[in-house]
């Protein structure tokens, strides 16, 4: 060879190496990826085995060592926004759903998707995806918002989810746009949700297999979310497991982490909530009705878990699993509600019963954080994240530290499929997408953003680089962590530190104006507006 042409050969081997080197632990997929986002309700963020839970997730600990798990993932708090925001990569007020699915009157507050926003499905479609959705919608189908009206090709859904038998009083489901009998000759007899969604889900693949297209899933567990209710057999399994009582269970959630290096030992372990009584202070007959609940709580969990598995086994043997990006998170942080005493009301292996955890094993649930579901401190708003793509990340099992949101799904679905994220969509002009691509992330990089922000029923918070401002409703003081030395959130700098209190309360201020959330909504036109919309309907 000349040594021209040899010199040139060197510099293309070089520019590859370079290349390669700057996309780290990503690896090459050949054409358009397939995906699959599932999100769970009320998870705790150390509910699953990979975060530091006893309770087995064998399925989902699989996704996480053969891929990523991110510890510093972000929803927003509560169910509906935090679909809002993943449909739509924007924050929930701007989407339309700051709080839940009543008008409250306000623009950030109408309680289902407006006409500013595109979802995932109406993004990708025109990419050449097939689109479908299997689970809980909750975005506004009492206001005439459904899944097959935004762009999901295929979808069997619930309209807002509270059920998992077929026997419950609330199970109601709908088929492409077809509302369903619960004993439908389409559907499996004696059906249980959890296993529903993730049984269609994979009849929806098929479709888009047989039309030779990649395929976007949205699938959205309504597990764990009360009332809690799992098969008599499956609750059985954990019978006994939790007589140790919520603070044993916790420091063992807590060590474990440790273990894991998903926590720093520096982050002081948070207290129990001066609500939740210490266990040995618990009468002996309390404590088996609490282990029962725990049990409950942990065969959802379980059977969701299960419920994945099926879906992965499914994707394997139709040999599409190595390349779908897979990506798991929850809707909220644990649930408190219904207090320290939790629910048990009837039996949680039949439809009709209504079982909530409360916060005494809520506070276990979101280990090693504060505060739950409501509220945006980090018990709130921390989500576990897996992401797993065989072709497409070549990393395995390791931890990702960059703080991430929901709005960033949205990024990441765009890059990863190859989508055109639109500036009019309908004849409506779209707000931007707010979040930045994880495919960056994947790779270990940095995400390049100036803050993320959070609202919902006056909790409120922004976090800029490490630091963190929060507050407990619109008359709470505002709070100042540093959460690289304090995620805990347990020592507070507002006093020490005002004038970047003040820096930081006037950037969520702005951005509280520029994504809806201010006006707040007048709450006495949203009772009228909500006795309106219950009358034309003939509630």
């Amino acid at each position: 060879m000349e040594a021209r042409g040899l010199m040139r050969l060197i510099r293309l081997v070089s520019f590859c190496v370079a290349v390669c080197g700057c996309l780290g632990a990503l690896a090459a997929p050949v054409g358009k990826p397939n995906i699959v986002v599932i999100l769970v309700d009320d998870m705790g963020f150390s509910d699953l085995g990979c975060y530091g839970s006893e309770i087995p997730t064998p399925n989902l600990d699989a996704l996480g060592s053969g891929g990523l798990k991110f510890t510093q993932f972000y929803n927003t708090g509560r169910c509906c926004p935090t679909r809002a925001s993943l449909l739509t990569g924007l924050y929930p007020h701007q989407a339309g759903v700051g709080h839940m699915t009543e008008d409250k009157g306000a623009p950030g507050y109408q309680g289902r998707l407006n006409d500013r926003c595109v979802t995932l499905a109406e993004v990708l479609k025109p990419a050449g995806y097939f689109t479908a959705m299997s689970g809980k919608w909750h975005v506004g189908q009492n206001a005439g918002v459904t899944p097959w009206g935004r762009g999901f090709d295929r979808s069997l859904s619930a309209a807002a989810g509270g059920f998992y038998y077929a026997d419950s009083p609330k199970a109601k489901l709908f088929l492409n746009g077809e509302a369903l009998a619960n004993d439908d000759p389409r559907l499996p007899r004696n059906w249980y949700s959890t296993d529903l969604w993730a049984a269609f889900g994979l009849r929806f693949i098929d479709e888009a297999l047989a039309e030779k297209k990649p395929f976007y899933l949205h699938l959205c567990f309504n597990a764990p979310h009360f009332p809690l209710q799992a098969p008599a057999e499956e609750i059985a399994k954990f019978r006994g497991r939790y007589q140790a009582g919520w603070g044993a269970v916790r420091d063992a959630r807590y060590a474990r982490q440790l273990e894991l290096g998903l926590i720093d030992k520096a982050w002081a372990k948070s207290p129990r909530p001066a609500e939740v009584q210490a266990w040995k202070e618990v009468p002996a007959e309390e404590r088996e009705r609490f282990d029962h609940l725990m049990a409950t709580y942990a065969a959802v969990v379980h059977r969701m878990d299960r419920a994945v598995g099926e879906l992965v086994a499914g994707l394997r043997q139709r040999g599409v699993l190595d390349d779908t990006l897979i990506l798991f998170m929850s809707d909220n942080g644990g649930n408190a509600e219904a207090g320290p005493k939790g629910k048990t009301v009837g039996d949680p292996s039949k439809g009709g019963s209504d079982w909530f955890c409360g916060m005494s094993w809520a506070f276990v649930e979101n280990t090693p954080f504060r505060l739950f579901k409501h509220f945006n401190h980090e018990g709130g708003i921390a989500t576990p994240l897996i992401a797993h793509w065989p072709a497409g990340i070549a990393a395995k099992g390791q931890w990702r530290t960059q703080p991430a949101h929901l709005i960033d799904i949205m990024a990441t679905c765009v890059e990863v499929g190859g989508a055109a994220y639109p500036q009019t969509f309908r004849g409506q002009d779209i707000l931007p997408m707010e979040g930045k691509s994880l495919v960056g992330a994947f790779a270990n990089r940095p995400i390049e953003r100036d803050a993320l922000y959070w609202e919902h029923e006056g909790n409120a918070a922004v976090r800029a680089g490490d630091l963190k401002l929060v507050r407990r409703r619109r008359a709470g003081a505002w709070e100042l962590y540093d959460l690289k030395a304090d995620r805990t959130e347990l020592r507070d700098l507002a006093a020490a530190q005002p004038d970047k209190v003040r820096e930081l309360a006037a950037k969520w201020e702005a951005w509280a104006l520029r994504a809806q959330v201010t006006p707040y909504p007048d709450e006495g036109n949203a009772r009228k507006k909500g006795a309106g919309r219950r009358k034309a309907k003939g509630l």
